[in-house]
């Protein structure tokens, strides 16, 4: 508890003891000996008075500020004036007093409210331990030493240096040293994951055992860590449709209700002769009843709790908007490369012919690749484990569209597609292995063929098994890869539908087709989007809910996305839809339970059956219980 929180604890504490003091004075009958009749009544209501203004003197205060702004209407105002009736009624003597039953609505509603700011300040909590991811400085060296800076005055291509135990500021490149890296703040994730040189690092994780120096690729505006602050910061803003329903519900409710108590209040005794006493009690326990506070809480609270629970585990969403839409998420839509796949690629087979070994073929392939910085010909670099010998290299050239010419060892050596071959009338043949080709001949001769394929990520097939059992209907992939190799990978992932060898517009061209199909099946079902790189921003867009890759995507798919993957494992999906698919259940659990217990007891506070306990019950006890049970949705798994 803050201290705030700690003072209105205490403050209710004293109220309660001197309310309990109140009540067993009022009880031994006391009062009557000390006071006569009916003394004793106004003496009764000094006692109860005073624990009473104890505890809600904030809330009449509060109510009468909002009654200056024109903002009447609201849950102060009617425990304002359903406490301060219950003390009124001292002015009818002849009937029961009430002010016991008065304090204890004041009491209670307090009590009630505190326990909301706590359930609230908890989940907030689970939010904002995001926040303590903002690095405090950078240390930089500046004439041979080391100087703490802000982070925002570091450039891209300058160096930092991150000592142990220190959060990483900015995001970079590792140049020098290594250690283990936490990266648990940002994805969720447990084990460290090690860091050398050549590594990418991103901003907000913790590096554990060694120092690193690191070349800062970003400005800190950009950085993993200042986007991810600021999807936190804009989440509360993206109301669900239920909870802006909630909110307008109450606007409206509100003052019926108050209408409604005042004409029980009045009309009977009014119109009809019945007793005044009676009909204002039961207006008065009709207006208690009516708060609206369990539906007003709780709701938010419950998608608060959902997103809170979601950053947990490495899952960012934007807006309870974006939560709820996922709950209802039927069809999931990927891109492969970077998505499904690692997006690196790496040597898979290699296939000599004649009178080439392998390691022949792998040895003038790494040499003829030795100086394109393409990814496949780094995959052949790092496949091959001898060293390149520069002065085994006579002459490279690329070819176009095609592959690589050179001279090596005084042989002319062709390394490329079927087009190279066949150009060098080299007696090629394809291979039944999914992936990128890469032919080889050596003076005209074929010394066979190396096969490298973007590796799949290693919970890719649990991540499409487990959308299966939430209930997901249909999975579909689209990339821009070769038909052969996307069929591969979608038998090999258990995938329904493949859409191949598209363009950035096909694939938009695909979601809407998509999405029509959808609404003809479902149209309650959502489609979302999976995808990392700059080319999936439009599809993000165009997708009901967008969903990125956040540690290794691009900003723009980050920046489109409506969800955010820190940790880049598409099984994170599964558990993104089933803490939306909760949070809403949860929602409407308190939506019904919250109502369906006020309506009742509205109306045994209409036929004069319920009493003013009944009423603090109906109010700030199913408060309380939507409360405990909009806490659930904080309860995530790591």
């Amino acid at each position: 508890m803050n201290k705030k929180q700690t003072r209105w604890r205490n403050r209710i504490i004293v109220a309660l003891v001197l309310f309990a003091i109140a009540l067993i004075i009022e009880n031994t009958g006391l009062l009557e000996a000390w006071f006569g009749t009916p003394g004793d009544l106004y003496a009764e209501l000094v006692l109860f008075l005073i624990p009473y203004l104890i505890a809600g003197y904030d809330v009449l205060l509060k109510a009468a500020r909002n009654i200056g702004h024109g903002q009447v209407f609201d849950e102060n105002f009617l425990m304002s004036v359903a406490t301060i009736g219950a003390f009124a009624l001292v002015l009818f003597p002849d009937t029961e007093p009430h002010m016991a039953e008065g304090a204890a609505v004041m009491l209670f509603y307090q009590v009630g409210e505190l326990f909301q700011s706590y359930a609230v300040g908890k989940s907030r909590k689970s939010i904002s331990d995001m926040m303590d991811i903002a690095p405090e400085f950078a240390n930089v060296m500046r004439d041979g030493q080391l100087v703490q800076v802000d982070p925002y005055e570091v450039s891209p291509g300058d160096e930092i240096v991150i000592k142990p135990g220190e959060r990483i500021p900015l995001d970079g490149v590792v140049i020098d040293g290594e250690s283990q890296v936490d990266t648990a703040a940002l994805t969720g994730e447990s084990v460290p994951r090690q860091a050398d040189p050549g590594t990418e690092v991103i901003s907000g994780c913790v590096n554990l055992t060694g120092a690193l120096t690191v070349r800062v690729s970003k400005p800190y505006e950009d950085s993993t860590v200042s986007r991810i602050l600021e999807l936190v910061e804009n989440a509360a803003d993206k109301k669900a449709r239920t909870e802006s329903f909630i909110t307008r519900f109450a606007r409206y409710y509100t003052p019926i209700v108050v209408g409604v108590a005042a004409v029980l209040a009045i009309i009977p005794p009014l119109l009809f002769g019945q007793d005044w006493a009676d009909w204002i009690l039961r207006g008065l326990t009709f207006l208690v009843v009516s708060c609206p506070c369990a539906l007003v809480i709780s709701v938010p609270l419950s998608f608060f709790g959902g997103i809170g629970g979601a950053s947990r585990i490495g899952i960012l969403v934007k807006g309870s908007n974006y939560l709820e839409t996922l709950a209802h998420a039927d069809t999931v839509v990927f891109d492969k490369t970077g998505t499904l796949t690692s997006g690196t690629f790496s040597v898979t087979a290699i296939h000599a012919e004649g009178s080439f070994t392998e390691d022949d073929l792998l040895a003038v392939a790494a040499h003829a690749e030795s100086l394109s910085n393409h990814p496949i010909a780094a995959s052949v670099r790092t496949a091959y484990t001898g060293a390149i010998d520069p002065e085994r290299i006579q002459k490279v050239e690329e070819v176009s569209g095609k592959g690589i010419r050179a001279v090596i060892d005084e042989h002319e050596v062709l390394v490329g597609n079927g087009k190279l071959m066949a150009d060098a009338h080299a007696d090629w043949h394809d291979c039944e292995l999914a992936g990128t080709i890469l032919h080889v001949s050596v003076d005209g001769e074929y010394a066979g063929h190396i096969v490298i394929a973007d590796m799949v990520k290693p919970d890719a097939a649990e991540a499409i098994a487990a959308l299966r059992r939430a209930g997901v209907r249909k999975t579909v992939m689209l990339t821009g890869d070769r038909a052969d190799v996307a069929q591969a990978v979608a038998a090999q992932l258990g995938i329904d539908e493949v859409r191949a060898e598209l363009l950035p517009q096909d694939k938009v061209a695909q979601v809407e087709a998509l999405l029509e199909a959808q609404a003809a099946h479902d149209p309650k079902g959502k489609l979302a989007f999976v995808g990392d790189g700059i080319n999936d921003a439009p599809v993000l867009t165009r997708a009901d809910i967008g969903i990125a890759m956040g540690a290794m995507g691009s900003d723009a798919a980050i920046e489109a996305a409506d969800v955010v993957l820190m940790d880049d494992r598409p099984s994170q999906i599964a558990r993104a839809i089933s803490v939306a698919r909760k949070t809403m259940a949860i929602v409407w659990q308190n939506i019904i339970f919250a109502l369906g217990v006020k309506f009742a007891v509205l109306v045994l506070a209409a036929l004069g059956i319920a009493n003013m306990w009944m009423a603090v019950f109906a109010d700030v006890g199913v408060a309380v219980l939507a409360i405990l049970n909009a806490m659930r949705a904080m309860n995530v798994r790591k």
